[in-house]
């Protein structure tokens, strides 16, 4: 792959990449594998400080003093650009959803202790209310630099194509070729360039994203926004492939009630995870794709024969918020 777009240096990389030998042997399952994209370093770690790196170089280079972006009130997209901002000299303005509560806890704190300007938007949480926003930034002489949603766009994808190499050098080096990748999948860019990389290095890997939330990007239908984002992505860098929705696997059936609501799955897979392992996993994205993954063993739909690969992208922050929801005694 090559590309000339300009990368700030925000996170520590290559994450690890590890054998989960007790878990595999309490599901009596696959060979489970992780990518540790928890520990990438900037504001406690997460799958978009790589997304950032590109993101934030591209604000840079347009001349931005500062950025807006939006998400849930836990949201560690928002979290990773406030430390992002804070470490490279950008205003941060974090539009996001629900009421201001009357104790800030995890992520929400974090994005305080970063000095981020935060705006409440009731149901709002994707953004809706940031064009009134840039408006008033502009008018005060700011040049607001507007990030999407989960940092999801062709920058964000591309780091992901760029993870998936990083990947790839260490599957070979330790010798093991993965039957499947499975990821939370919640704004695109990590699928979109996932799908990506694993065409690029010609691999028969299934790519799984387990959905998390049941809503649309930018009002596009979320399977048909992947697919969008992957051929995007691949034009952008003058690599010649073309998507179709055949060549996406987003497995729907862990929403449960909904984007941010806990429930025995989610309980269940950060309790094995941690007990087993020592490793945490949050309540929202990867506890949910991590029971997802561990349904799919159960059910037989992942074989004991395979090979799983599973990315962790952060979020453990978040546990401290879900305290109430999340007592596993």
């Amino acid at each position: 792959m090559t590309h000339n777009l300009p990368k700030a240096s925000l996170g520590y990389f290559p994450t690890p990449l590890i054998e989960l030998s007790r878990l595999s042997a309490k599901l009596n399952g696959p060979k489970i594998y992780m990518k540790r994209d928890d520990n990438t370093g900037l504001a406690l770690g997460g799958n978009k400080t790589r997304k950032l790196e590109y993101i934030m170089a591209d604000a840079l280079a347009k001349g931005a003093d500062t950025v807006i972006t939006a998400g849930a009130i836990q949201s560690n997209h928002c979290r990773q650009t406030a430390g992002a901002a804070a470490s490279l000299g950008l205003e941060c303005h974090l539009v996001l959803g629900g009421q201001a509560p009357k104790q800030a806890q995890g992520n929400l704190l974090l994005d305080q202790i970063y000095g981020c300007h935060i705006h409440w938007a009731g149901a709002n949480r994707k953004g809706e209310d940031i064009p009134a926003l840039v408006e008033q930034l502009t008018a005060k002489g700011k040049k607001p630099y507007v990030i999407p949603y989960g940092g999801s766009n062709e920058h964000g994808a591309i780091a992901f194509v760029e993870a998936y190499k990083e990947m790839e050098s260490q599957r070979e080096a330790m010798d093991v070729t993965f039957s499947h990748i499975v990821f939370a999948s919640s704004s695109g860019a990590t699928h979109a360039g996932l799908m990506l990389g694993n065409k690029m290095f010609d691999n028969d890997c299934q790519i799984v994203g387990i959905n998390i939330d049941k809503g649309e990007m930018d009002k596009v239908p979320f399977d048909e926004h992947i697919v969008s984002l992957a051929n995007s992505t691949a034009q952008l860098i003058a690599a010649d492939y073309q998507f179709t929705a055949d060549d996406l696997i987003l497995n729907s059936d862990y929403v449960g009630d909904g984007y941010g609501v806990i429930g025995v799955l989610e309980k269940e897979a950060i309790a094995l995870t941690a007990q087993n392992e020592g490793i945490l996993l949050d309540p929202v994205y990867t506890g949910r794709a991590m029971g997802g993954l561990i349904d799919m063993i159960r059910t037989g739909q992942i074989k004991a024969t395979d090979n799983v690969l599973f990315w962790h992208t952060g979020g453990a922050p978040a546990l401290f918020a879900y305290a109430d929801d999340l007592d596993i005694r």
